[in-house]
């Protein structure tokens, strides 16, 4: 009984890490723009915003308890470099600004349109602080307090939109595939790969300090808390794209907040702001407290802790405050070069860990396999910024998926194969020599 509830706790903790802002105001602009190509979209879009992150997790559970074990196994300064990107970009950069923005503009504005978002943005960031100050705590407050009733609201205007449509589905010009392709790359959007491999440390961490030592202990309430964030994951999004599609909304132009709140006006009429701010507030805030806890402890371990905690996590929340009055739509366009670039590197090392780990353990495939998504990753993002002539850019094309930004799929693959059976030879021969 014991472990049945702390699995319950701790999954229910990891879901409201990764439910956060952009997995709120994502899937129903998504749903607007597929019509009526639900599964396939939702699919792409379960791949790198539920299966992957879930992979993320299962990638430190077998290579220790933090996100340095895994890149250890690569190469020691692989770890620090990466881990450090990855940290910038979850935290105060883009992923905790953009809790705060979201908050203020679905959660606030529409109930007070002469509002500015400075203050909201202080509030928030302030109980943040508090509430992430002792990090030992993190996980129960989350879990046991805040999830529940987030699930509860975000169910009961799924179920109620599924149930009576506030529309038919809305015309798209996206066909199968690029639906497909657009429900991948959104999931980007969502950070949680990123932040997969960094909120595992949390998770951990949370176990053992319920009394599960033995690794074989620790990974069974790992791995089954994750299953169970999967599985909430993949019905709130579901349903999400589902309201979105069905929305009656046809403008490609719509601010993703506006969106949201029309949706849960529409369905839950008077209650439906109530309901979407004390949504949004929850998502956010949940989200916020485990990247700025993560940040600190991060950045706390990599300097020996000459840097404390505290410090770091106060510094997170002022530099976040002082980015999220950018507004949601803006940090959104922000990210996305910068996500095209990190995601392909990050998928490469998690996939290949998971896939290749436990009996390939050279490590110069993984090595170049992560250099050549690097390589192709820098190419795509050139491509986004305007920075290639037409010509580079079609003999770019000529690479598979590259137009959809996959580019960096076979191409590792293949040179991870191909190093694999290089290193075998040169592993034989120096047998044979002895």
């Amino acid at each position: 009984m014991k472990k049945t509830r702390d699995i319950i706790t701790i999954g229910f903790a990891l879901f409201a890490m990764f439910f956060g802002a952009g997995n709120l105001l994502l899937p129903p602009y998504i749903g607007v723009q597929i019509g009526d190509h639900i599964g396939i979209t939702i699919l792409a879009f379960g791949l790198t915003g539920i299966l992957l992150p879930f992979l993320g997790i299962l990638s430190i559970v077998n290579s220790g308890n933090e996100f340095q074990d895994l890149g250890a196994r690569i190469n020691k300064y692989l770890s620090p470099v990466l881990g450090t990107i990855i940290m910038i970009c979850i935290g105060p950069l883009i992923g905790i600004p953009r809790t705060a923005a979201t908050t203020f503009e679905v959660g606030v504005l529409p109930s007070f349109p002469n509002s500015g978002p400075i203050l909201t943005s202080i509030g928030f960031f302030a109980i943040t602080w508090v509430l992430t100050i002792a990090p030992s705590k993190v996980v129960d407050i989350i879990g046991n307090f805040l999830t529940p009733l987030l699930l509860v609201l975000l169910i009961t205007l799924i179920a109620i939109g599924i149930f009576a449509p506030i529309s038919d589905y809305n015309l798209t010009l996206l066909n199968t595939a690029e639906s497909f392709t657009l429900g991948f790359i959104e999931g980007y959007q969502t950070l949680d790969v990123l932040a997969s491999v960094i909120f595992a440390g949390i998770i951990i961490t949370a176990s053992k300090a319920k009394g599960y030592s033995s690794i074989k202990e620790k990974n069974q309430v790992v791995i089954a808390a994750g299953l169970l964030s999967a599985l909430c994951l993949f019905i709130i999004y579901g349903g999400l794209v589902y309201l979105g599609a069905t929305s009656g909304v046809s403008d490609l132009n719509v601010k993703r907040s506006e969106l949201l709140i029309h949706i849960s006006k529409s369905i839950l009429g008077p209650y439906g702001m109530i309901a979407i701010a004390l949504s949004i507030a929850l998502a956010c805030l949940t989200t916020a407290i485990a990247l700025t806890s993560a940040i600190g402890t991060f950045f706390s371990s990599l300097t020996n802790n000459k840097v404390g905690y505290k410090l770091l996590v106060t510094v997170c929340c002022v530099v976040s405050c002082i980015l999220s009055i950018t507004g949601v739509d803006n940090i959104i366009t922000f990210a996305y070069p910068i996500l095209s670039f990190v995601y392909p590197i990050v998928i490469t090392l998690v996939l290949y860990t998971v896939l290749f780990g436990s009996f390939i353990t050279n490590k110069k495939p993984y090595v170049v396999a992560l250099a050549v998504s690097t390589l192709i990753a820098i190419c795509s993002v050139l491509k986004q910024l305007n920075l290639l002539g037409k010509d580079i850019i079609q003999m770019l094309n000529h690479i598979p998926f590259f137009q959809y930004e996959l580019g960096w799929v076979l191409p590792s693959a293949i040179a991870f194969i191909i190093t694999v059976i290089i290193t075998k030879k040169e592993i034989g021969s120096v047998k044979d020599k002895k």
